[in-house]
Formats: structure tokens, sequence, C-alpha cells
């Protein structure tokens, strides 16, 4: 028995009878504990359905891992971007293509886009989501009909894009575009995110997206040049004599600053006088400090944009035709998108006979530092720790103030330069493009009716300006264009009718936009719009009332004054007329009148 290596239990020593008889008691005491949970879980689960819960094992969410986009890629990679208007997109294109990157701007998405994006994203979207959402799907399987493979274009494209987070569905663009990509079959497409608050995803993008100063000062030029392109074309449509021009020499100058932008050439220290400090430790300052100077001090930018206006200056316009201003806010993609995302509002109110004033993206950048000023302000204590400084370290307490008069001197300086460049950029384009709102007088107006500390979507701009454009004059009407549900917009709205109830004569509509309803929406505009036209005809009568004289007779003066026929040409603004006609009739009268001077 020895020798077969089996004891028998009865020849073993005690201490071995002690060892099995432990182990027995550990095994039943282990079924007995398993038993218990076993019985336990079966008791809980049966509880559960009695009181009609349902429970499933939690699965913790996982970003999943993305495909980088590295340096060596960017000759085989195409950057996607859009969301803008075309004017905007075109001029990025420049922009990217000049630094090295294969672009291309996404259509205008339409509504077969957004039904694809309702198909292949989540229920319960804000209308911009799935219009942006289907409209990269769109594009996407439009390149599968031409011949690229799935494989090649997940591999060969890049999606660069908008994000935020807060009170609002814009924070989950990222996700929705995830998941319509899984779902329509491009799973694994990379997307780059730009934040509104932190700038770029670096941790994601850095080797194949240079984040650096000639990208930034890039992208701000495009977005500025895009804004003047898109108001003097605004401007000028609705009084054109040739129906057409404008739009033809609109597509011709985005073209040429499309090349200006992708050919521009940009201080480098390698390629100046200061290439011998290339090497040392200032070479990356001094490349900085040049770059900087040369978009304060260079003029290819302001030359082209002059060139550009000359062409504007051609175009033969009649201000003698009587149209209501209708000055367009209300959440920021509805607002600029301009097809069937925002019911083609544009061009259809401009079908019904009234001058569109569109909103700038400028606007929405001198927003952002004036609400990061507010803010740094309201956290001054909490973020430099001077509250749990004792009140003797006067030191702590001065390193502190200082941090914090840092924070607020260098986002004061960027205002300034930023106004100071946007300004630069439209006097060279041409005279009676308007300036950028004063975001501290918008706060001002709106804090009393939306708190300027709530965020999300556009803040206190949609009251704020309501109550600009109506105290200053420089509307008929206001319309508010929006998404669908959208919540900071509808927060917005109820804080319109407090406005709306001080403003008397306030003509005011917001207008809820979606993938249906566009006949709908036209005929309130319509309705709306009806009263601004009653307005800018009583405005226009007694402007030239108070002449006396007869449009015929300025008709001739203006024919033998060709200038006055030129769309660059500025005519002043009177306290509280509103309407192009009505001012243009007062102008005139007074050159005739010989109160303001001779006109060539």
């Amino acid at each position: 028995m020895a020798e077969s290596g089996i004891t028998n239990p009865s020849t073993a020593s005690g201490t071995d009878q002690n060892v099995i008889h432990s182990q027995d008691l550990n095994k039943v005491l282990l079924n007995k504990e398993s038993f218990v949970e076993q019985r336990v879980e079966e008791e809980r689960i049966r509880l559960e359905r009695e009181a009609g819960l349902v429970t499933s094992n939690i699965q913790q969410f996982e970003k999943p891992v993305e495909n980088l986009f590295l340096k060596s890629q960017r000759d085989t990679t195409t950057l996607l971007f859009g969301g803008l208007t075309w004017s905007h997109e075109h001029l990025m294109e420049g922009v990217l293509r000049g630094l090295g990157y294969k672009a291309e701007a996404i259509p205008t998405p339409d509504v077969e886009a957004f039904q694809l994006g309702k198909e292949y994203g989540n229920n319960g979207q804000c209308n911009p989501t799935y219009f942006t959402v289907g409209n990269l799907i769109q594009y996407l399987q439009g390149l599968e009909k031409k011949g690229q493979s799935r494989q090649e274009i997940i591999d060969n494209y890049v999606l660069l894009t908008a994000g935020a987070c807060g009170p609002c569905r814009f924070g989950m663009y990222e996700a929705e575009y995830r998941l319509a990509l899984r779902n329509s079959g491009f799973e694994g497409f990379r997307v780059i995110l730009f934040q509104q608050s932190g700038g770029l995803s670096q941790s994601e993008i850095e080797a194949g997206l240079e984040m650096n100063i000639d990208f930034f000062l890039g992208l701000i030029n495009g977005f500025n040049m895009g804004d003047m392109i898109n108001e003097v074309g605004f401007q000028i449509r609705p009084y054109e004599v040739t129906e057409g021009q404008t739009d033809a020499v609109m597509n011709e100058s985005l073209d040429f600053l499309h090349d200006v932008m992708r050919d521009r050439k940009t201080f480098d220290v390698n390629n100046s006088w200061t290439k011998f400090l290339a090497g040392s430790k200032f070479g990356e300052s001094v490349n900085f400090v040049g770059k900087f100077m040369d978009q304060l001090l260079g003029k290819e930018y302001s030359k082209s944009l002059n060139e550009a206006g000359n062409k504007f200056d051609q175009i033969e316009v009649d201000r003698f035709r009587v149209k209501p201003v209708v000055k367009i806010t209300g959440e920021f993609w509805a607002q600029l998108t301009e097809g069937d995302g925002n019911f083609n509002m544009f061009r259809f109110l401009e079908s019904e006979n009234a001058e569109v004033l569109v909103e700038p993206i400028g606007t929405w950048i001198m927003y952002l530092m004036a609400q990061y000023k507010m803010h740094a302000q309201d956290r001054k204590g909490i973020d430099t720790g001077d509250i749990a400084a004792p009140f003797w370290r006067l030191d702590q307490r001065l390193k502190n103030e200082i941090n914090y008069r840092k924070k607020i001197g260098t986002m004061s300086l960027a205002e300034k330069i930023f106004k100071r460049e946007y300004t630069r950029l439209q006097k060279s384009l041409g005279t009676g493009l308007h300036e950028l709102v004063d975001q501290y007088e918008l706060q001002r107006m709106g804090h009393p009716f939306y708190n300027t500390r709530s965020s999300g979507g556009e803040g206190h701009l949609e009251v704020a300006k309501n109550i600009y454009y109506n105290s200053k004059g420089l509307a008929h009407m206001v319309l508010s264009v929006k998404p669908f549900g959208c919540m900071p917009s509808t927060q917005s709205d109820g804080a319109q009718a407090a406005v709306v109830e001080l403003y008397k004569d306030a003509i005011y509509l917001p207008i809820e936009t979606s993938g249906e309803g566009e006949v709908n929406a036209h005929s309130r505009v319509q309705m709306a719009l009806g009263n601004a036209r009653i307005k800018a005809k009583q405005e226009f009568e007694e402007a030239l009332a108070s002449t006396g004289k007869t449009v015929d007779e300025m008709k001739k003066y203006v024919d033998s004054h060709p200038s006055l026929k030129k769309p660059m040409y500025k005519v002043p603004k009177q306290k509280e007329i509103v309407g192009t006609a009505a001012n243009f009739v007062l102008h005139v009268s007074s050159l005739m009148d010989e109160r303001v001077g001779a006109v060539a």
C-alpha cells in the first residue's frame, strides 16, 4: 500500500488527521457561505420582480481607443470640417492648405443629411446634431460611391469639429458622431474635437495637427474675413441693380482670398535676418514674437481685402428701395447655417423684400473673452487660494493678486488686439460695415432680464441683442432662429416676454427649426415681416416728407453723382432712423442743400 502512494487513514499520524479534518471543515463553511449568498441573491431578484424593478449588470462606459492622427500621415490624410457658412469654410480651406494640410469643407447639410442623422443617431437630439452628424455620413457615403473602400476612408480622412459642455445637447456631439459612424459602418473613423473652452484635445491630435500660433492666427483671420464678406454681401444684394452680380463678385472674391491665405508666407526665424538665433535658446521666442508682429503690422490681408472691396464697389445699387432691416439672432449654429438647417431663412427673407443683418462669429469670440474675465473675477478667491492664506501672509496675498491681475490683463489685451484687427480688416474692405458690439454694454442691457452668469447656448446674448438692436435703432425686426427644443434658447424666450413688454414697438419673433415645418415657419415670418414693412415704409415716408423733395428729384441728383450708386459709399446713419432708404433720402437731401458738401 505504501508503494502505491496511498495512505491508509487508519495508519496516518494524528497531525495528518487534524489537517484533513481542518480542510474538510473549510470546504463545508465555504459551501454554506456560497449557499447563503445564492439564496440572498435569489430572494433579492424575487423581491425586485414583485416591485416591478428590472436590474442588469452595470457596464461602465469607456471611451473607445482613438486611432491617432500622426505627423507622418499628413500627406495622405484629409481634414474634414463644416458647420459654418460657405464663406468661412472656403477661407478655412485656404488657411489649412497653407499650413500644409489636405483639407476639405463638407457641403452645407440638407434635409437628406438630417434624415441620415436621425437614422443612425440617438432619438431626442436637436436638429443641428442630426444635420451635422448626418452630413458627415452623407459625405462619407458619397466617397464610397465614388469608389473608395470604407477602410480607405477611415484611414485617409479625419473630422475636425466643435464640442462643448454645459446645459446643451451640444456636449453630446462627439458621442453622436461616434455612434452614427459605428451604426453606418464607419467605426474607427477619427474625430478631433475642438472645445469651446480648453482649446483642442491635444492628447489625441498633437502629433498630426500642430496647434501653433500660425494655426490660431490663421483661424481667427479666416473667421474675421468670412464675417466681412458675408456682411457686405447681405448689405449689397437687396439693392443691386443687376440681379446675381453680388453673388458672382462674392464667389470671385472668396476664391481670391482663399488663394491669398493658402499662399501667404508667415514669418519664420529660419528664413529671416534673425536666422542666426534659430538654434539658440531665444529662437522659439523670437519666432513667436516675429509671427505676432507680422500679424499686427503686415499688410497682405488688408491689401487683399481692399482689392476685394474694389470689386464689390463696381456693383451698382439703388438705395431708394424701401426694405425692412431684420436682425438675425438665436442659437449659434441655427443663426449661422445657410441651408435647410434654418429653412434657408436668409434667402427667404431677401425674397420677401427684406435686408438681412447677419451675426458675425467675431461677436461670439468677444463674448467668450468677456465671459472668461467675468468668471475669473467670480473665482478670484477660489482659484488663487487666497481664502486659505492667513491674513498675516501679505506676501501670499500679494502673489495671488498679481496672478489674478495678470489673467485679467492678458485677456483685456487680447480683446483690444482682436477688436483692432477686426476693425482694420473692415476698413480695408470698405466703409459702412457694422462695428463689433461692445460686450460689456450687452452685459449691462441683458443682466436685468437674463443673468449674465448663466451659461449654455448663447447665454445672455439673445436677450441682450434684442434690446440692443431695438434701442439703438438698428433693426425693424429681430428674428431669433433656434433648434426645436433647445433648452438655453427656450429659457431666453421666456425672458424675451419681459423685453417685448418694455419695448412696445419691438418686433421680435422666435422660430424653432427642425427637419420639417418649413412652410409653417415661413408663414410665421411673413406675418411678422408684414409689420416690419409697415414700420419701414412709414419711416421712409416721414423722412422723405421732412426733406420737402420728391423721390424723382433725388433720383436725378443721384444719376448726376455716380458715387452715390456705389455700395461702398458710406451713407451716414441718422439717430433713430433704421432703414437704408430713409437714411439715404435724408443724406441726399442734405447734399442737395449743400449742408454736407459736394459729391464728386
